[in-house]
């Protein structure tokens, strides 16, 4: 695998927008960039639609980003930062420029890039060779890739999982299938997964059945990091060391490894989780109806599964609490989260009122889109859950995974309500063009509050055809 470099040699045309300024202030119009370098002439103040040169924008090479030179005699604020006559600073997709010294009485310009054919090609090209992204059991292209370490090779998810499941049942040590090296832990490659999909992608020749790819996914049982046990003990003549009684990180012991425990007692083949809330371990079991993982982020939480078995913490093992994992239904909540309406804080408070005002409680209207969402009356093709066409009130996740599900009810929810039963200062908002997937009410507070960002965008890459 090796990197070819930056994309610096593209000559993008100056017949082409590659970047404009969005003002703040729909009383005027964009400033369209074509050229490499630009001198900015546009209104600076809110009152006056007086045009002034106040700005030099530069392209840069990495086609990603630009630097804007202050041309006026005054400071002017990049992304809320002073720069002063002459002075420079790179901008990116998003940035926030005012061409003056405070926001009070100035336009505020959002800098945006646009799409091309130059700007969307990967700025770090990567050349792979299609035999190195082929898992050795079955000879494919990765698909749901895992990596096994310490020897860091690379398998099928499901190829690897039925690998792990013969392994076990001969109650011998997990070898690597490539190098024969010991395994001591497998989990999910992410990034290795998206080369395998670009390939697969460029090269549809590549691709296996659909029936196969199902098949292959029936075998897959990593979903979460996976501790292993060290199999058989080697049974060597030579003397006992000190050395010997040094754990090389993979005999992590849970409850279940010292003492049988509803029937189950682990041995040195067991192969262990990691709770993604306190650390502690415990078994990885397909035979027990309990949850393990989350279905919202595929990570391993121990609490519903030690209390179901009765088990409490101690020191020597660590248990979390049964509230990290349990069936959405099951969840309450008191305050809407953090996440909600994109982080946006003045669209947070306009739904909290609306919700008030019905004389309803969080969990009162987030209970009703349950409902909605069980009798597939949502779209959620933004819903940011694994698994997203199976959630259900059922399902069982964890509490980060519960505040995106509530988050993403409530957008459906404040989308549900009339302009006319908005408190009034938001009912006269006009809507933003680009929606919630705006950039700039993460970074100007006047445009957040102006402007409504709970709708669709019209304008940009996010264009949601699904609301």
């Amino acid at each position: 695998m090796g990197e070819k470099g930056e994309c610096s040699g593209v000559n993008p045309s100056h017949d082409e927008i590659w970047a404009k300024l969005v003002p703040s202030d729909l009383r005027y119009s964009d400033v369209e960039i074509r050229s490499d370098e630009k001198v900015i002439c546009s209104e600076i103040s809110a009152a006056i639609s007086d045009k002034h040169s106040w700005c030099k924008i530069i392209r840069n090479s990495d086609l990603c980003s630009a630097t804007v030179e202050n041309k006026s005699p005054n400071k002017i604020l990049v992304d809320g930062a002073e720069v002063q006559n002459e002075s420079t600073v790179v901008i990116k997709d998003g940035s926030e420029i005012i061409p003056g010294p405070d926001r009070e009485g100035f336009v505020s310009y959002r800098f945006d890039i646009l799409s091309s054919p130059e700007t969307s090609q990967r700025q770090l090209q990567i050349c792979v060779d299609v035999e190195n992204v082929k898992c050795s059991i079955c000879l494919n292209i990765w698909h749901d890739v895992v990596t096994v370490a310490p020897c860091l090779h690379n398998f099928c998810n499901g190829c690897f999982s039925e690998w792990l499941r013969i392994s076990q049942e001969k109650r011998s040590n997990v070898l690597c299938p490539q190098c024969r090296g010991l395994v001591q832990f497998v989990g999910k490659n992410h990034f290795l997964r998206t080369i395998a999909e670009d390939m697969l992608r460029a090269d549809s020749s590549l691709r296996r059945s659909d029936e196969e790819v199902a098949l292959l996914d029936t075998y897959s049982t990593v979903r979460s990091n996976l501790v292993i046990g060290s199999g058989k003990k080697n049974h060597r003549k030579r003397a006992h060391t000190p050395a010997d009684d040094q754990s090389d990180g993979t005999d992590l012991q849970c409850p279940q490894c010292v003492n049988e425990v509803g029937g189950f007692h682990c041995n040195s083949n067991t192969v262990h989780l990691q709770c993604q809330a306190c650390g502690g371990m415990m078994p990885s079991r397909t035979d027990f109806s309990v949850p393990q993982y989350c279905s919202g982020c595929d990570r391993s939480f121990c609490g519903a599964y030690w209390r179901a078995l009765g088990v409490t913490g101690s020191g020597s093992y660590p248990i979390c609490s049964q509230d990290t994992l349990k069936p959405i239904s099951e969840h309450s909540i008191l305050r809407i989260p953090l996440l909600a309406h994109e982080n946006n804080l003045h669209e947070q408070n306009i739904t909290d009122s609306c919700i008030r005002q019905m004389g309803k409680t969080l969990q009162d209207v987030v209970s009703e889109w349950i409902v909605k969402l069980n009798n597939k009356e949502i779209d959620v093709t933004r819903l940011a859950l694994n698994h997203a066409e199976t959630i259900n009130a059922r399902t069982s996740v964890c509490c980060d995974c519960y505040q995106k599900l509530v988050s993403f009810l409530l957008y459906w929810f404040r989308i549900s309500i009339p302009k006319y039963l908005l408190p009034p200062e938001a009912s006269a908002r006009e809507d933003c063009w680009y929606g919630y997937a705006c950039r700039t009410q993460h970074h100007s507070e006047e445009h957040a509050c102006k402007r409504n960002h709970v709708c669709r965008p019209t304008r940009g890459s996010n264009i949601d055809h699904h609301v």
